[in-house]
């Protein structure tokens, strides 16, 4: 807690302000938001006020600060900015302050703020100031859209005519997006509850069958809970040419998706994964979170080492749900594991990074990618996901699955959740021990603390099933990604190790040909399949525009990826374990 904060903590237990902001959008095609906070019943000599740096679920410092310009204060006070997304105003014996400022709001993700003459989407930590020390006490929201603009938000509007919303704290604030347009609205229930779906831009989504399946996703993961943690809660979507993600909060989530992604079985799939993915976060780490996440610090980075736990575990059920809710069976099931276990087994930081680090580090690598990422990290959300598959099988197949990770997680809910405590790393292990009774120790220090190969045969074999590596038409190993970009074949990535690094070659070289003859991206494969591994090419490139040709000694075939398959001649346990894990039948794997 730095300095300003301590002090301002111990004044707001003896004052209470009244603390009213106004968003307004007068000219939306400037993207610009004006917005205007009043404060009443400040005692002091002096105001802070800071913008957060980051907002939970994006775990990377986005200086939201940058955006924000003319800033003004009322009756002429003093004012000036103290550090990089901090403001101090001498307030002369004021007790009611007017200030002003405007934020720039033209990039569309779910973590910032967007404003257009369609619509406007803004998160709170991206556009309100808070006061340190008073991030407790209550804020109210007064939106002025432009006519015939509605407002979405699961912040509780405040009786009368203008559309204002109360905050009980700056947290819930931070944790309440705003949508403001023309755009789809479709309620519906789940559970008793009220949901709604808010969809802004045009596409090829079903509204009627997402919804649908969406009250099957609620109804699957709250049996996992034993019941909904809110009085309602809202979807929002945005639909873009190719924009793909999500952001959890705890009534609510933001997504963003392809606008023509929903065509195909496997576009399809791919969203109602990344519903169940954001909805399992209302649980997951939005309640049930890491000490180091239980209280806010929107001012600096909140390292912990548990995301692989927050977010891999949410990414293992992310596949698992939608099989449960009966929107795809234990085959595509099994086909997108394995899509998965590909990205995992081809990443080569795997090999570098620990999964514990990986977590400590989103700060400054996940979100923070380059041309080397590749070589030298993995996510903790792939990895993550790994290792809870394997915990999953651990308990399950020590228990026939009578127990499983879902039992890890009722515990989680009950001892950290409902109360909102957060937990250590050595507590999360120890519930997960107690689930599966036993030491777990070693697993925890091979697979979150080494860069081990992980054992998946070794934990998939009692569900009659192993992981196969495909090399089928795969040509001699070259290892660089080869991308056509405005007439140019450039070198996108180099891997570690490979015969490509050997030699010499560089991300951003620049590929003009093979033993003297041009060659295209799309042609790479094709061409390395008229040599043999062991063979030795000229490959001549354009490094920082200096001509250079490379002798590269091809390696062998690597795979291209990895199937999740039933083993030969599977047992009945083993089928009978694999009927309760996912619910098919082991041998249609093979039929």
């Amino acid at each position: 807690m730095t300095e300003v904060t301590q002090v301002h903590a111990a004044l707001a237990t003896q004052t209470r302000l009244s603390l009213h902001y106004q968003v307004a959008m007068p000219q939306p095609q400037s993207h610009l938001f004006e917005v205007t906070l009043e404060i009443e019943g400040w005692e002091q000599s002096h105001l802070d006020l800071k913008m957060p740096v980051w907002t939970p679920g994006s775990y990377l410092v986005r200086e939201y600060a940058r955006h924000v310009q003319d800033f003004q204060v009322d009756h002429n006070l003093v004012w000036q900015k103290v550090g990089k997304n901090h403001w101090q105003i001498q307030t002369d014996g004021q007790s009611k302050l007017t200030l002003f400022y405007r934020v720039f709001a033209n990039e569309l993700t779910v973590r910032t703020n967007h404003l257009d003459t369609s619509h406007a989407f803004f998160n709170g930590a991206a556009l309100f100031f808070y006061i340190p020390g008073f991030e407790q006490q209550p804020i109210r929201v007064t939106i002025v859209p432009p006519e015939q603009w509605q407002v979405a938000t699961t912040l509780p509007q405040v009786t009368g005519t203008d559309p204002t919303y109360e905050s009980p704290d700056f947290d819930t604030l931070v944790d309440s997006p705003f949508e403001i347009g023309q755009h789809q609205l479709q309620t519906f229930e789940a559970l008793g509850v009220p949901h709604q779906w808010v969809v802004w831009g045009q596409g090829n989504a079903d509204l009627a069958r997402i919804v649908a399946d969406t009250q099957r996703i609620i109804e699957t993961e709250a049996a996992i809970f034993q019941g909904l943690p809110y009085d309602r809660y809202l979807f929002i979507l945005h639909l873009t040419p190719n924009g793909y993600g999500g952001l959890e909060h705890k009534n609510s989530c933001a997504l963003i998706y392809p606008r023509f992604g929903f065509q195909t079985d496997e576009g399809y799939h791919r969203f109602m994964q990344l519903v169940a993915h954001e909805f399992f976060h209302l649980w997951n780490v939005k309640r049930i979170r890491p000490k180091a996440l239980e209280a806010f610090d929107y001012d600096a980075e909140n390292y912990t080492p548990s995301l692989w736990f927050s977010e891999g575990t949410t990414s293992y059920y992310d596949l698992l749900l939608p099989l449960r809710a009966g929107i795809y069976d234990a085959r595509i099931y099994l086909q997108n594991l394995s899509k998965e276990m590909t990205r995992f087994l081809t990443t080569p930081g795997r090999q570098v990074q620990t999964l514990s680090e990986s977590s400590f580090d989103a700060w400054i690598k996940l979100y923070r990618r380059d041309n080397n990422s590749d070589n030298n990290q993995i996510s903790y959300y792939l990895k993550g996901e790994m290792v809870s598959l394997l915990l999953d099988l651990l308990i399950r197949a020590k228990f026939d699955n009578q127990r499983s990770l879902d039992d890890v997680l009722r515990l989680l809910w009950q001892q950290f959740g409902q109360p909102e405590i957060g937990f250590t790393p050595e507590q999360l292990q120890q519930v997960i021990e107690t689930v599966a009774d036993q030491d777990l120790s070693e697993f925890f220090r091979h697979c979150l603390h080494t860069t081990a190969e992980l054992p998946f045969d070794q934990y998939l074999e009692p569900f009659g099933l192993k992981v196969v590596p495909d090399t089928t038409g795969q040509p001699p190993f070259l290892g660089l990604t080869l991308h056509s970009e405005q007439g140019r074949e450039v070198v996108r990535f180099v891997e570690a190790g490979s015969p490509a690094q050997q030699a010499g070659i560089d991300p951003e070289d620049e590929l003009l040909a093979i033993d003297q003859f041009k060659v295209k991206a799309s042609q790479l494969n094709d061409r390395l399949k008229h040599y043999a591994s062991g063979h030795t090419i000229a490959v001549t490139v354009f490094h920082q525009d200096e001509l250079r040709t490379y002798s590269v000694t091809l390696g062998e075939p690597r795979p291209k990826a990895y199937q999740v398959v039933g083993v030969d001649a599977p047992s009945p346990r083993q089928a009978q374990r694999f009927q309760g894990w996912l619910g098919g039948a082991l041998r249609e794997l093979s039929s």
